[in-house]
């Protein structure tokens, strides 16, 4: 079904207000929002994290009265819970609104290891948070949508959220559109910099996505094990808050946070919680392509946002910011002869990543062990 009849469906029952976190199942719904609307108008908000998207269309429906469409991959359940069964709630505010929720690791269905509990359990997730759903297949017809949506509709006029489960395939876009910036250094080149910067003592923390993967093959072709690297497949946004502990465990050994701009933000809190630690031998790398490039390319919340400075106000004593292999490298040079950390580096990347891209060979379990024997 294409992701526009969708959108045209919800227009027409009064739902015009559309706001989540991008994922790669919904790629159509995206690219068809981004089409129409753009990011960061009052139409469409891409949020920080998928609870702050509900509670902007809490804010909607106070202003309005009328509910709005939140999506969201099935993962980002868990930060939703709180503002769905506290604020929605028909026990509490009463507050009606749509999900969009992208079914990843559906039984049945292959996909990365850090999706197949969450795949397992979404339905049940919503059933224990008492909010009515239909699913989307790819053999849903416009019709068998409609029915599905009125029923939908019905539970939320009575204040309910509601919700549809799409499954893999069955959302179409209608548009491409192009998405990207206008820096040229890739971030896989720019991970290359990184890994012959560092030290062969050095820990590596890599945020969830395409950057692990890239981490991964690039040991590959220098010919080195993966026992440095601890790849944070899942819980996006927590790499941060994972490394400092390991550099506040190993105070001899240099650990690196490679991270995203968009899992940056999406707990933009832990970089006080960070600096106020100061540990010295952390460097927080943040790659910053303006972009949820792994999941399709839909530009992030933070439009101009100014990491470095955010980090510096936060308490980081060392912040740079690079955006060549050239300057990066100049970059790293000089925070890594500084005594003072945490050193924060953003590092301005283009939108796009190699088609060819691998996947890691070892198991997150595999990756758990042989990381920490390294490191013990």
């Amino acid at each position: 079904m294409l992701a526009s009849f969708l959108l045209d469906t919800c227009l027409k029952a009064g739902i015009d207000f559309f706001t989540g976190v991008p994922d790669s199942l919904l790629k159509g719904l995206c690219n068809e929002l981004y089409a129409r609307y753009g990011t960061d108008t009052d139409t469409h908000v891409v949020a920080h994290n998928e609870g702050g998207a509900i509670a902007l269309c809490a804010g909607h429906y106070l202003a309005s009265g009328r509910p709005g469409l939140c999506y969201m991959q099935n993962s980002g359940l868990g930060n939703a819970v709180n503002p769905l069964a506290s604020l929605m709630d028909p026990d509490v505010y009463a507050m009606p609104c749509l999900l969009v929720i992208g079914w990843r690791g559906e039984p049945g269905v292959k996909d990365e290891p850090q999706h197949v509990k969450q795949g397992k359990i979404t339905l049940g997730q919503l059933d224990l948070l008492d909010i009515p759903y239909r699913i989307i297949s790819s053999d849903t017809t416009e019709e068998s949508f409609l029915a599905d949506f009125e029923a939908l509709m019905a539970e939320m006029k009575l204040g309910k959220t509601a919700a549809f489960v799409v499954r893999k395939g069955a959302l179409k876009a209608s548009s491409s559109p192009s998405y990207g910036n206008p820096y040229t250094m890739t971030r896989e080149n720019a991970a290359a910099v990184i890994l012959a910067a560092s030290s062969p003592d050095d820990i590596f923390v890599s945020t969830t996505g395409k950057l692990s993967r890239e981490v991964f093959e690039l040991r590959e072709a220098r010919g080195e094990d993966h026992s440095r690297d601890f790849l944070t497949v899942g819980s996006m946004g927590h790499a941060g808050m994972i490394a400092l502990r390991i550099a506040s465990e190993k105070v001899n050994r240099r650990v690196w946070c490679l991270d995203g701009d968009g899992a940056c933000l999406m707990h933009l809190g832990a970089l006080p919680v960070i600096a106020r630690r100061l540990p010295s031998n952390l460097v927080h790398i943040v790659i910053n392509n303006g972009a949820h490039e792994t999941v399709g390319g839909m530009p992030v919340c933070c439009g101009s946002m100014n990491i470095p400075a955010i980090a510096f106000a936060a308490g980081y004593p060392v912040v740079r910011s690079a955006d060549s292999e050239e300057q990066l490298g100049s970059v790293l040079s000089e925070c890594l002869s500084s005594a003072q950390g945490p050193v924060l580096i953003e590092v301005k990347c283009a939108c796009a990543s190699r088609e060819d891209l691998g996947r890691p060979t070892t198991t997150p379990i595999q990756n758990r062990d042989a990381f920490m024997d390294n490191i013990r």
